[in-house]
Order: C-alpha cells, then sequence, then structure tokens
C-alpha cells in the first residue's frame, strides 16, 4: 500500500480520556475523511477502544496498528493507531476514569510531544481531558496547556480559542478568581501580547493584527473607582507594546468590548482571566470552538469542550470542534512550512 506523501501534513491526535467522548468524536471526525483530505492523522490512544466505538456507530472504517507515523498509508478508509495504552474494555466504563485511564491519557499526550520533537509528525491535536484524573495518575499539571509546557520545557505560553467571529487570548489561566490581581504584570501582559502579536502574523496571515485589551474590573476600573490595575498595570503594558509598533489597544469596558470584536473590529482580544474570554468565545462558537497553544516549539490544537461524561458512551457526541481544531492544525502546519521555505530561499 503506498505510503503517505510527507507534502500532506501528518497531524498526531491524542485520543483523550479513555472513557470520555474522544474516542468517539475521533472515529466520527475521521469517517468522513476522503481521498481528497489534506493532511494525514495517526491517533495516539488505544485500539481496543477505538474498536469499541467503530462497532458502535458502525461507520465504515478499519484499524491499522503502527509503529511510527512513517508506516501510515493512504487509505482513506482505515484510522491508523500508534497505541501507547493497552486498556480493556471492561476496564475503562464510559463515565468512569480510574488511575488506570489517567495514565493512560497522559502517555497519549507525552508520545505525542516525543513525535512532534522528532517532526515525526507536523501538529498536535488533543482529545479532552479530565484534569483531576491527570493528577490523579501523578501527572500534577492544572491542564493540557501546562503538561505541553513542561514537557517542550517551554517558559511562556498562550492559550487562544479561536472561532470564526472571535479569538480571545487569556493572561492567566486555571487559577482561582482570588488570585488574578495578584497574578497580573506589566511583564506578563507583554509577553502574552507579543506572542500573540508574532503568532497572529505566522499562522493566521494578518499582516498588522488589530488586539485589543479588556479591562479587569468593571467598566475597565472607571478611572480608579473600582480598582486600579488598570491604571497601574494594564494601561503601562499598553504602552509600552505600543512604543514597540505593536497594535494593541485599551483597556476596554469586558461589558461592551466583545460586541464590537465579534463584528470584526479587532483581530483578538486579549482577556484578563479564563471566564472573562471563555464566556463570549463560547456563546459564539460552543460547537465549533477551537484552543489553540501558542508560543510552543509545535502546533497544538484541541477541542474546545471537556469529556462530556453525560453524553459518554451515547453516541450522540458532535465532532464538530474536533474537526474544527483538525481543519486548523492543517492550516498552521501549511503556513509555517510555507514560512520556514521562504526564509531557507
Amino acid at each position: 500500500m503506498e505510503k503517505t506523501s510527507r507534502q500532506i501534513p501528518i497531524i498526531g491526535i491524542t485520543m483523550g480520556d479513555p472513557v470520555g467522548i474522544g474516542p468517539e468524536i475521533i472515529v466520527k471526525a475521521l469517517s468522513q475523511q476522503d481521498k481528497k483530505s489534506a493532511y494525514a492523522p495517526v491517533v495516539i490512544g488505544d485500539r481496543a477502544l477505538l474498536e469499541r466505538e467503530i462497532n458502535k456507530l458502525q461507520v465504515p472504517l478499519s484499524l491499522t496498528q503502527i509503529e511510527s507515523p512513517e508506516d501510515i498509508s493512504s487509505s482513506v478508509r482505515t484510522i491508523h493507531v500508534l497505541p501507547t495504552s493497552r486498556l480493556h474494555p471492561d476496564d475503562a466504563v464510559y463515565a468512569q476514569p480510574t488511575k488506570k485511564t489517567g495514565q493512560a491519557m497522559a502517555s497519549y499526550i507525552i508520545q505525542a510531544v516525543k513525535l512532534a520533537q522528532e517532526h515525526k509528525i507536523d501538529a498536535i491535536v488533543t482529545a479532552p481531558i479530565n484534569k483531576k484524573s491527570l493528577q490523579d495518575s501523578g501527572h500534577d499539571y492544572p491542564g493540557h496547556t501546562e503538561m505541553l509546557a513542561r514537557l517542550t520545557d517551554t517558559q511562556d505560553v498562550v492559550m487562544m480559542l479561536v472561532g470564526t467571529k472571535l479569538r480571545v487570548v487569556l493572561i492567566t489561566i486555571h487559577c482561582a478568581i482570588s488570585r488574578v490581581p495578584k497574578l497580573l504584570s506589566v511583564e506578563k501582559i507583554n509577553k502574552t501580547i507579543t506572542i500573540t502579536h508574532k503568532s497572529l502574523k505566522t499562522f493566521f496571515a494578518i499582516s498588522s493584527p488589530r488586539i485589543a485589551v479588556a479591562g479587569l474590573n468593571p467598566h475597565a476600573g472607571e478611572g480608579g473607582v473600582f480598582g486600579n490595575e488598570e491604571q497601574d498595570i494594564i494601561v503601562p503594558a499598553i504602552q509600552k507594546l505600543q512604543r514597540e509598533g505593536i497594535d494593541a489597544t485599551g483597556p476596554y469596558p469586558p461589558d461592551t468590548l466583545f460586541y464590537y470584536a465579534a463584528r470584526g473590529r479587532f483581530d483578538a482580544v486579549v482577556c484578563m482571566y479564563h471566564d472573562q474570554g471563555l464566556i463570549p468565545l463560547k456563546l459564539l462558537h460552543f460547537e465549533d470552538g477551537v484552543n489553540v497553544t501558542l508560543g510552543l516549539p509545535l502546533i497544538r490544537t484541541s477541542v474546545d469542550h471537556g469529556t462530556a461524561y453525560d453524553i459518554a458512551g451515547k453516541a450522540s457526541a458532535n465532532p464538530a470542534s474536533l474537526l474544527s481544531a483538525i481543519d486548523m492544525a492543517v492550516q498552521m502546519a501549511r503556513k509555517r512550512k510555507a514560512l520556514s521555505v521562504k526564509y531557507k530561499m
């Protein structure tokens, strides 16, 4: 069988939580692949659990186990799986995470990073994980982003959530709301926006990114009436970025900013904390939103939803976000390659 051309991006898809909806949405997404697909997928996961989903969904797919992404063939009705766990379906009960499933979940991520670092895959797309299960299995990370940063020895990473109408970037991510003001600094805001600016140019082909910065407090502090973080931290950070030639503006009142951003006034909105950005993003892009980690030495996109234990095993999960994440990973891989070729000339 003909091997896949390396001109086509090879996308490593991690299976996520074995007892969540990850295996199901992967099978559904790859069942839609045709001969004209612009990428070659390899699933880093568990063969038996993928077979369980294929049988449950009754899709015309077969599984081929491989040892390396280099072994992928051009067959489009086949899921190529590189297994790092061998769970028996009886030990992987839907919506019942265990230490064993948590260890398997972590192994998929670790293997994907290794393959990306060895340039055997061009991008990583991650299915959802259970953060508590990850920690219970001995991997003490708040989530995917922090784990990927540690595995790649990356100091500064940025979480961007993307939809067709809105892009949001987070200054602080997984932390208690009470800690947010203490975590903000001019340096942290500058690093986040600088990475965002560079990534918008490199991966989204935006030559002059327009970046809006949200305030932390109601009405962006109202001149200090509702808080001083805007005057003391956010404004100085924006002024420094502007002197460096970055089109960052604000701080804008959060209650009106997203209205204008969703209508195209800005290319990205930088938010001070998790829910400030995630609530409007998910309001508009609950099914097709994509999580992109910027600043890593590899490309990583992900679904913008959780393990959905309430519907795991019921064959009702929507693969739209995974399809969007795969599509974005392919686009980013192609743009990075084109940029690399340009600079080599």
